[in-house]
């Protein structure tokens, strides 16, 4: 059950785990879920490589969004 919630194996592969990347580069909610799902993409079980993609690019798209509402207050 550990293994599920903190060292997923859809997130552990390679060297580092998505999470440290995400801690490391101070990505934030958005574009830390998009490392994520690129990051799992294809080896969820339940989960195809496109649906991850797609919720990656939801996210990232969600980030470019803020950017340039933020970007126009300004």
């Amino acid at each position: 059950m550990s293994e599920k919630i903190d060292h997923p194996s859809h997130y552990a592969y390679g060297t580092i785990e998505a999470i440290e990347v995400i801690d490391d580069w101070e990505l934030g909610f958005s574009l830390g879920n998009a490392v994520k799902y690129i990051c799992r993409a294809g080896h969820k079980e339940g989960n195809s490589a496109v649906q991850d993609l797609r919720k990656a690019s939801w996210y990232i798209n969600h980030e470019i969004e803020r950017l340039e509402k933020t970007s126009s207050e300004g």
